[in-house]
């Protein structure tokens, strides 16, 4: 695994953060717009293998709708099971742990089968399958397990 690079989205980074999320979730394409508000009240982040786009990651702080924290990481399908996934996802879990103590959830396009799996290979259960206005696929809603202590 070349080293992995994880910086927040700038002026520099934000297209290339809009690139993957676009890419990976194409029913929920962002604008540049939607993605500089987005960065006023949730952590984004890009990941870079050396020089290379590889991915990037949401974390969403509680709000009206859940008290928990949201964890989304991102991996574009040529940069997948190589480890990049689970580095980005450590990294967005912990900023989630410390903006809630009350769990943390990610929500997967329902045609994202590795995102899926990968979820649920981390303690992740299905939680609510939900549809977008105007969307024909899905979302689902998934919640990492309480840790035992």
């Amino acid at each position: 695994m070349t080293e992995l690079r994880i910086v927040p989205v700038s002026d520099a980074t934000l297209l290339d953060w809009q690139r993957v999320h676009n890419e990976i979730i194409p029913t929920a394409p962002l604008s540049v717009d939607d993605i500089r508000e987005r960065v006023e009240r949730h952590v984004l982040e890009v990941a870079y293998a050396g020089d290379v786009l590889i991915g990037c990651s949401t974390v969403r702080p509680p709000s009206d709708e859940t008290t928990a924290a949201t964890v989304i990481a991102r991996v574009l399908p040529d940069h997948r099971r190589q480890g990049y996934g689970s580095a980005i996802y450590e990294r967005s879990l912990a900023r989630g742990r410390e903006l809630s103590s009350d769990g943390i959830e990610t929500h997967i396009l329902a045609t994202n089968e590795d995102g899926l799996r990968f979820a649920k290979s981390h303690g992740f259960t299905e939680v609510e399958t939900y549809l977008l206005p105007g969307d024909t696929i899905p979302f689902i809603e998934l919640r990492l397990a309480p840790q035992p202590g």
